[in-house]
């Protein structure tokens, strides 16, 4: 089950379980889409890997409970700004990269 972390880990942008502005490494590392951008230029600065859009889970019990209120989004923020001249050296390694071939 994703955790929905609440926040950008560079920038600390609010990210709500309904934002379409959140994206994901395959750790569930999470930044916002300006950041994933601009800044880590699709390298996840923790693992190396890419970045999808995060899934939005439903607000509202449409099937088997399966929704927030049964399954909450963490409220537990992970404000870890990324090291900008050590993330250009990983970048600069492994960017060319496709992330399903990293």
């Amino acid at each position: 089950m994703l955790e929905l972390r609440p926040a950008c880990e560079h920038c600390d942008m609010a990210l709500p379980p309904a934002s379409t502005e959140a994206r994901i490494c395959s750790f569930e590392c999470t930044f916002c889409a300006s950041c994933v951008q601009a800044l880590l230029g699709n390298v996840c600065p923790n693992c190396g890997g890419g970045f999808v859009p995060r899934p939005i889970r439903p607000a509202q019990d449409r099937k088997g409970e399966n929704f927030l209120g049964r399954y909450p989004a963490s409220t537990k923020r992970r404000h870890r700004p990324v090291d900008v001249a050590a993330h250009s050296l990983l970048v600069a390694s492994i960017g060319a990269i496709p992330p399903e071939r990293r």
